[in-house]
This record gives structure tokens, sequence and C-alpha cells, in this order.
């Protein structure tokens, strides 16, 4: 027996790593060998590339270190497998624990290895985890890596105001919370993404999204906020001179510090004096039938629309939600412009030739058609619009060819970046709440219908955001005089429009 024992401790002297020998190990440690190779030079060509690129990134930063920790796990799960299989067979020889001797150098030299190894693996984790935790807060990942689901969000957002903001500075807020969060429902994401769950196009409003106050008001300050501003509007007729109008008014936009005086304007419903509430009932915060207003004093009116009234036991069963700044401001960063509002955009940057008869209507009409994908609209635009000057205005297609070449260019890029067919999105999805044009917008409470039990309405008279001083050809603003004035329809519409909404008219493919 003594005997026995001797002949185990000389083989566990010649083979201390005896139990990794199994193919689950084997396996195991040359899948971390490889993934480690592979993955160390690759993150540092990564750290120091001017560009990062997204898939690079998942491979880098997710699938080499997952690989590497699933390596691990498989080589010890083979030694598990391998020390059970020596019990159950107990005429095996099974090693004794090692015995380290400090004065032998082999001893010395696996020692250091293997603290050097597990310091390097440490590094490695440590690195590439937070190079994780920061490339999946980059606007690449976020726009990115699903490419065909977030396409129109990502080229939308590349042209907005806030195209050098980070998304996560809005969809994920400060802290652990929102972090772990994030991470849950992104985690759905993906599932979503591989198993095509997603919705087409990706619903909207975010329910889930930070409040503005500790994101928008991190940089806009609404309590600063103070007067008017003269803003001008320019548009183009969709007659066949693409006739130009324009109106100059002036937005109250309002706000200011309740310590400094009243607040009074548009910022009037922001968390500065008053708090106001609502209800809708679409899902999508556009049809709004029940507002509550609090004033500083704690007095609440309660307004209900007289064209869809809710019941007290509605009201106690639905989510009642304070007025944020995303309930108006709703498409700050992922903006997808109305065929009208493009072309206008168009004209003012002199990408298109006004000369050109009912190129406005045309253009209209070909960017609101329906196409199956991105290149049947595209290939629809470049023969349709020449096509038309070719059929009736023969002689203006011959002169102004060059003109004509620019014009589909520039609608053909109008579409790019506003129109997803293969996403179902455009902005007849996603509509914008500022303004009231082609949205209802502001009358989606100030439509003059939501009333109180004391007889009080939410007013709709224009001149409580925004008093029109001009309006006419760009040459009749320019020589008029800047004065309060009624509004006045470019074109005769045959009755008084004044009282109706503009949605009645205006989709956005119908021109002024």
């Amino acid at each position: 027996m003594k005997e026995h024992l001797i002949n185990i401790g000389n083989q566990f002297k010649i083979k201390p790593f005896n139990l990794l020998r199994n193919p689950v190990s084997m396996s195991g440690l040359l899948l971390t060998g490889v993934c480690t190779l592979i993955g160390l030079p690759m993150m540092f060509l990564d750290m120091f590339a001017p560009r990062t690129n997204p898939y690079a990134g998942i491979f880098i930063y997710f699938f080499l270190p997952g690989g590497a920790i699933f390596g691990v796990f498989l080589a010890m799960l083979g030694v598990i497998i391998e020390r059970r299989s020596r019990k159950r067979h107990p005429d095996r020889p099974i090693p004794p624990l090692p015995k380290i001797d400090l004065s032998k150098p082999s001893h010395r030299f696996l020692l250091l290895g293997g603290v050097a190894s597990l310091l390097i693996v440490f590094l490695l984790l440590s690195v590439t985890g937070y190079r994780a935790y920061n490339f999946s807060d980059s606007v690449q990942f976020c726009g990115l890596t699903c490419h065909k689901v977030m396409k129109p969000e990502y080229t939308a957002y590349q042209k907005s105001p806030h195209a050098h903001v980070a998304c996560v500075s809005c969809h994920i807020g400060p802290g652990v919370n929102w972090f772990v969060r994030s991470k849950i429902t992104g985690a759905y994401q993906v599932y979503s993404v591989l198993f095509h769950k997603y919705d087409r196009p990706i619903a909207t409003p975010i329910r889930n999204l930070v409040p503005a106050h500790e994101t928008c008001e991190q940089c806009h300050w609404p309590a600063k906020f103070f007067g008017a501003q003269q803003k001008v509007f320019s548009h183009r007729l969709a007659d066949e001179k693409n006739s130009p109008w324009q109106m100059v008014s002036l937005l109250k936009v309002g706000g200011g510090d309740p310590q400094l005086g009243s607040t009074s304007g548009i910022h009037w419903h922001m968390y500065i004096k008053n708090k106001i509430y609502f209800i809708d009932t679409d899902g999508k915060r556009e049809v709004i039938p029940w507002v509550r207003s609090v004033s500083k004093d704690g007095t609440v009116t309660e307004y209900m629309s007289t064209e869809s009234s809710l019941s007290p036991e509605e009201i106690s069963k639905r989510q009642i939600r304070q007025v944020d700044c995303i309930d108006c401001h709703n498409r700050p960063s992922h903006i997808f412009m109305t065929p009208h509002r493009a072309m206008d955009q168009a004209f003012d940057a002199n990408l298109i030739d006004p000369g050109l008869p009912y190129l406005t209507r045309e253009a209209m009409r070909l960017l609101a058609g329906e196409y199956a994908n991105e290149k049947e609209a595209l290939e629809a635009i470049n023969k349709n619009l020449p096509v038309f000057y070719q059929a009736n205005y023969p002689d203006i297609y011959k002169q102004k060819k060059g003109a004509i070449d620019q014009a589909v260019k520039t609608v053909q890029n109008i579409y790019s970046h506003n129109m997803f067919p293969e996403m179902r999105t455009d902005w007849r999805a996603h509509p914008a709440h500022i303004g009231h044009l082609e949205f209802d917008g502001c009358f989606r409470c100030h439509d003059g219908l939501h009333k109180s039990k004391e007889g009080r309405v939410i007013t709709n008279d224009c001149n409580a955001c925004h008093t029109i001083l001009a309006q006419g050809s760009p040459a009749d603003v320019a020589k008029g005089r800047l004065q309060s004035q009624a509004f006045k329809h470019p074109v005769d519409a045959g009755m008084d429009v004044s009282t109706m909404k503009c949605t009645v008219c205006h989709t956005g493919t119908t021109g002024l």
C-alpha cells in the first residue's frame, strides 16, 4: 500500500495537470486561447482606430470575451467530469493535492506563470468589459447594429438638431437604475430582431422614456425662457409657378422664473408654475379628451372634450400623465418631414429650380406614393418626373434637362431621408405635435371644445401662442409693415377656413 502511494505521488509530480487531460477541458482551453489571441490585437487596433465599426465592436467586445469565458467554463466542467470518473473507478490512481516547493525552478515557473496568466485574463476582461459598456451606449451601436430595424430613426437622427447628442442621453437616464432597465429592455429588443418580432413601424411614443427633467432640461431650462421670437415661415404653393408664400410670426415662447414675475406663453405648460395633466384614448397621445390644470395656489380645473367625453369610471381606469417636454416636442431627434415641408426646405436651400412648372405638386405626388421598397421608389422618381416634363412641357424639358436631373436627385434624397417603406415609416406613421398644420398638435387640446364644469374653455385663439405680423409673397412681406393681422389663406378655399382645423385639408402632400 505504501509503495502504491509513493507511485501515485511520483505520478503527480510528473503530471500536475492530468485532470485537464480530457476532451472537454482541452476543447475549452483551446477555445479560450484562440479567443484571447484573436481578441487582444483586435481590441487594441479598434481602440486606436479613427472610427469604430459597430459590427467589429460586437465581435471584439461581446463574442470573443463570451467565447473565452465559455472556454474556461468548459475546462472547469471537464475537470469535474474527470474527477467524478476517477471516483467511479477507484483502481485508477488519484493524484493528491499539488505541493508547491519554491526551491524548485519548475514549481516557481508554474506559480509565476499561473499568476501572470490570471492577471492577463483579469486585465483583458476588465478592459473589454469597460469597452463593451461604452460601445453598447454608442450612437453606432444604437443606430447601426440592427441596421434594417433602426435605419429610419438613425437616418433621421443624423439630420436632426440633436445629431451631436448621444442616443443614450435621451433614451437612458443617469445612474444604475436606468442602466439596468435599459439592458433588460435591450435584451428583449435583441430577441425581437433575431426572430423578427419587432413592430413596423417602431411603436411610439416610448412608454419607458426617461422624464424630460432628467434629460431635456439638462440643456433646455424652461424657467429661463422669456418673451417671444420672430420667425419667418417660407412655403411654396402647388401651382404651376411654385409660387412662394411667406408668413412672419411672433412666437410667444414665454416661460419665465416665477420669482421674477408671472409666467406666460407656450412654456406656461411646463414645470414652472402650473401643472398640466391629460388622458389620451388612442395610445399615441393624439386624442386627448380630458385635461386637468393645477395652478400654483392649488386650484384644480378639469376640462372635458364635448366630442368625446369620459365617465368618472373610465377616468379612474386610465393613466393620467403630466405634460412633459416630449408631449409637444415629440420628434426632436427623429424628424420625418412631410413631402411639402421637405420641398419647401429644398427650395430655400436652392437645391431645385423653381422655374420647373408644377415641381412642388409632382414631387409631392411621387414622394407620397406607395412603394414596396426604397429601390422601387427611387426608380419611380427617376422615371416619372422627367416623363412629366417630356409629355407636358417638351420645350422646358429640352432647355432645362440639367435642372430636371438635379430635381430628380434632390427628390430622391428627400425620399431616402424621410420615407422607409420596408419599415412602413414616414411622416404619416410618426406625426409631429409642434404646430398644427399637418397634424393636430396644439389643437389636441386647444380646439375650443374642451370645457370645464364652470364653463371655462381651453382657448383656440391663434394669438394665444403666436401673432401674425406679415404674410404674402416675399415682395409683399419685404415692403409691408410688421403689425398684428388676421390669418389670410394663400389661396381661395371657397369657405371661411379660420374656424377649421388645418388638418382637414393639409396632410403633408396638399401644399397650401
